[in-house]
């Protein structure tokens, strides 16, 4: 049986991480290995609120505490190097913020379907995937940058980062996402490389709500940064060799977290 680490990044979600929680019913459950909630240096009390849901329950979950704000693109890291270091073979990221429901991941899980992918990644815009309080405007732009990322990499891309994806462990070995941005655009960066290392990519329908989620995407900023990574990855020469760039702002050296206990 594969050994599957799921990874939760959180920050600022302590009102919505207990419906994350409850979405680990006892058939996904059969699937996962490990559960690691990454705390991004959260301000609120997420971090206790998942000690105390947790407390009189059996799940297999610890808490990582990032040694700084790495944002979400550095959350990854620590998950992706948590991941490699104790030699899982799948990693599952569902954020923690309960727009995405991992039950859409199950059928991939129980059929084995996965096993034919180097990843496979929640798509937001594809046929059978609902949308639950997301404007027709927004949707709108997401579908004009999927067709922009499209022409980019020459695959078709049915979403640039929706908060559930599957990785295979195998494909981050050589750990070239330390270079990628540490923030939103990580995602976009990890479809860049699955473009350009010819990685083996399935995009399937999910499911996708807000409600009292707090967005951090600033809108036309968020547009123009991607329009820009999608821009330089088309007009490089190289783009395996486009890719060693470093696209941080801060030289991370290390990725680093604490363990915390119940």
């Amino acid at each position: 049986m594969d050994k599957i680490l799921l990874f939760i990044p959180s920050y600022n979600c302590a009102q919505q991480i207990p419906r994350v929680l409850n979405q680990l019913d006892k058939e996904l459950m059969q699937y996962i290995t490990k559960i690691i909630v990454v705390n991004n240096r959260s301000t609120d009390n997420t971090e206790d609120v998942v000690l105390k849901y947790v407390a009189n329950k059996e799940l297999p979950l610890t808490i990582l505490r990032n040694d700084e704000n790495y944002g979400l693109g550095g959350s990854h890291k620590v998950a992706f190097d948590y991941a490699l270091n104790n030699k899982f073979d799948y990693i599952i990221v569902l954020h923690g913020d309960d727009q995405g429901d991992i039950q859409d991941i199950l059928p991939l899980l129980k059929s084995g379907e996965y096993r034919s992918f180097d990843c496979c990644l929640g798509a937001r815009f594809m046929k059978d995937s609902k949308l639950k309080g997301y404007s027709g405007f927004r949707t709108f732009g997401n579908r004009v940058y999927n067709w922009v990322f499209t022409v980019s990499t020459g695959k078709r891309i049915y979403d640039l980062g929706s908060g559930l994806n599957l990785y295979k462990t195998d494909i981050l070995t050589n750990r070239f996402f330390y270079r990628f941005s540490d923030n939103l655009m990580f995602n976009c960066y990890m479809l860049l490389a699955n473009s350009a290392y010819k990685l083996n990519v399935k995009f399937f329908p999910i499911s996708w709500r807000e409600d009292d989620q707090v967005s951090n995407v600033r809108l036309f900023s968020q547009a123009m940064k991607t329009l820009k990574i999608a821009g330089g990855y088309f007009f490089s020469g190289n783009k395996s060799e486009y890719l060693k760039r470093d696209f941080r702002n801060n030289k991370v050296l290390k990725y680093t977290a604490k363990s915390i206990k119940k």
